[in-house]
């Protein structure tokens, strides 16, 4: 096992090559140990070199109703009235706490995507 920090891109795809030879390791051999530290050490370096940023709420909402099939006129069930869910999509209200707590009750998604200014 030859494990070294991930400093720049070169080590970086040295690891991620290395990583898809042994993927398959047992848990307990050494080739299981150096998969579990070198999947932290990418991991660590994706994190810092390749952050993901946050989705806009309004794009969030948006997408989530479509994976469950939903139509405005499903979210206006949730929030309210259905010109209150166009003024929301069309960028023109803000979300109301009372809004996010009931958007997040029932769409599932995090208070913290919803609560980002838009």
């Amino acid at each position: 096992m030859n494990i070294k920090p991930i400093r720049n891109e070169s080590d970086y795809q040295s690891a991620l090559a290395r990583l898809e030879v042994i993927f398959d390791a047992k848990r307990g051999t050494d080739e299981g140990d150096e998969l579990e530290i070198l999947s932290i050490l990418v991991d660590t370096y994706e994190k810092e070199h390749f952050p993901i940023e946050m989705p806009d709420p309004i794009e969030a909402i948006k997408f989530r109703m479509e994976q469950m099939g939903m139509k405005q006129k499903d979210l206006a069930e949730v929030i309210g009235f259905k010109s209150r869910v166009s003024e929301i999509m069309g960028r023109k209200r803000k979300l109301s706490l009372d809004m996010i707590r009931k958007i997040n009750q029932t769409l599932h998604i995090p208070t913290e995507v919803l609560i980002q200014h838009y």
